[in-house]
């Protein structure tokens, strides 16, 4: 399994062009079950009802980032920046190419309901009985480890950690790229040939060279961007607030006994908290829509109502829910007038509030493990990048949050519930815009 293949392999690839495979690890590792199952899970989770291209995969994500740190590292070597041995130029790509692996469907809604870490089953499927871990072992005993290590950022050589797991990584400019083709906008180009030219390696970290600051600058305000107005879009949150509820009801009924039209088989060691890595592994988004259709049909009102809605497209409205102004007595009262026109909160009121840092330093008296990225300058010192850039140093550090109260207008607006609760219940709402 290790050595190079007699023919390189190419993929066609509409954001780096070609994809270039030399090494029968890579090729190996491309064909194993566990990875060919990342073809069914979504980039973008529920993206793709705002945004009608993002149907890629986190197979051609994870192609992606192979793709760049396969170049990173040959431009090391190509203009003798740095040569790392054989086994650590191997453990970057395969790094690189299962860094994602351990995704489930709709990975961040799911992950909040089952309280589940793609990272620990990244980490379950490089050790664990698997087509993967018999595939890196041929390389030697520990190496499957190791890549779980880098994964997982523990691996001993900080700098290999720091090419997949950074401020400025493959990861990042993989899907930064690949996000912003696929979803048809503009927000998350940046110059990734001048990056490539200007990073480099010293020590055991990556930084880039002075000359190269504008570049980092455009690369920072393409991820600001993304953040803002691709993956916090409030159409694809709402989507997310309803599978969310939906996956919450499924538990909530089969904890409490109820008979399903289709019994949800693939769903119930989650709903016992009991779930294998083989379980884990048969599930992806073609499972998920499967029992989701079926819930369409389901005889409780919640479940099927909340299953038509997600796969119709029949999403919840919203409003700005300031935190500012959240109290515990606010929300009863929300929730009482809710129960009052039959409306139950618990799966038709949903609070969402992703927060982002785009770029963050250490600060004396914080807590947190924060890599900067460091400038590389003439006379080989380094400086922290927001101490030169104005543009970086003015959003350095600062968390912002979108706080968004999702709730069922067309239910409130049916005819059919009091209309002075009803107009209560929005004048309510109206508060917290």
């Amino acid at each position: 399994m290790v050595g190079r293949l007699r023919e390189e392999k190419v993929f066609k690839d509409p954001v780096h062009r070609y994809i270039h495979v030399r090494d029968r690890l890579i090729w190996d590792l491309i064909g194993a079950s566990e990875f060919q199952r990342l073809r069914r899970i979504r980039q973008l989770g529920t993206s793709y009802v705002t945004f009608h291209g993002a149907e890629h995969s986190r197979f051609n994500h994870s192609l992606g980032v192979y793709e760049i740190m396969r170049r990173l590292l040959a431009q090391f070597e190509q203009r003798l920046l740095f040569s790392f041995s054989e086994e650590e130029r191997l453990l970057c790509l395969s790094a690189a190419l299962l860094h994602d692996i351990g995704h489930g469907p709709y990975s961040h809604s799911f992950e909040k309901v089952f309280h589940t870490e793609h990272e620990e089953w990244t980490r379950h499927i490089l050790v664990g009985d698997t087509q993967v871990n018999r595939i890196l072992h041929g390389v030697s005993s520990d190496f499957p480890h190791k890549v779980a290590a880098v994964i997982g950022k523990t691996y001993e050589n900080p700098l290999v950690t720091s090419l997949i797991s950074s401020q400025i990584d493959a990861d990042r400019m993989d899907y930064l790229l690949r996000d912003t083709y696929y979803t048809g906008t503009n927000y998350g180009s940046f110059d990734i040939e001048r990056i490539l030219r200007v990073l480099r390696p010293h020590g055991d970290k990556l930084v880039v060279k002075h000359t190269g600051m504008h570049a980092v600058e455009d690369y920072i305000a393409a991820r600001y961007q993304m953040y803002w107005q691709v993956y916090f879009h409030r159409v694809t949150r709402s989507a997310e607030v309803i599978l969310r509820k939906i996956f919450e009801r499924a538990r909530d009924l089969y904890r409490d006994g109820y008979a399903f039209q289709w019994h949800p088989v693939h769903f119930i060691p989650l709903f016992e908290q009991s779930i294998t890595l083989e379980q884990y592994l048969a599930l992806d988004e073609s499972t998920a829509m499967f029992y989701m259709n079926e819930w369409c049909n389901e005889k409780d009102e919640i479940l099927r109502d909340l299953a038509q809605r997600f796969v119709n497209r029949r999403l919840f409205k919203y409003v700005e829910y300031a935190e500012k102004v959240e109290s515990v007595e606010w929300k009863r009262e929300i929730d009482e007038l809710f129960h009052a026109v039959g409306i139950n909160p618990s799966y038709y009121l949903g609070v969402d509030s992703p927060s982002d840092l785009p770029y963050d330093v250490y600060r004396s008296g914080e807590d947190g493990d924060r890599t900067p990225i460091y400038l590389l300058m003439p006379d080989d010192s380094l400086v922290e990048l927001s101490k030169r850039s104005v543009i970086v140093e003015s959003i350095s550090g600062k968390r912002q949050y979108d706080h968004k109260l999702y709730y069922p207008l067309d239910f409130l607006e049916d005819g059919t519930r009091d209309p002075n609760i009803v107009e209560e219940i929005k004048r309510r709402l109206r508060v917290q815009q």
